[in-house]
């Protein structure tokens, strides 16, 4: 059976190039995590979140399992977590912000 190891004996004997390529995946991972993560990754419970926005722990908990939701909705959901909502159209060459949508107040 194989010895147990630590993340940073794993880590030091990881190549530099190793070492970016994980950390760019960790990155990437970050920046696309469904509501639930990053509500979590916030460090905000269902409660907490739901008190913000005076609806139920229900309502976060059923709110974080929707696959189709109003931008108003979704844009309430950032900003009580204290954040801003930003919509933007992506194309090979370039991105794009869509302005205009609730929330968008930049």
């Amino acid at each position: 059976m194989a010895k147990a190891r630590n993340f940073k004996e794993l880590q030091a004997g990881m190549s530099p190039e190793r070492r970016a390529r994980n950390q760019a995946e960790a990155e990437r991972l970050l920046r696309e995590l469904p509501l639930e993560e990053l509500r979590a990754a916030r460090e905000l419970t269902q409660v907490q979140l739901a008190e913000a926005l005076s609806i139920s722990q229900t309502a976060v908990s059923k709110l974080e399992r929707r696959t189709d939701l109003y931008i108003s909705t979704l844009a309430r959901f950032i900003e009580a977590m204290g954040g801003h909502l930003e919509i933007r159209a992506v194309f090979p060459d370039g991105d794009i912000r869509i302005q205009g949508f609730a929330g968008d107040r930049r």
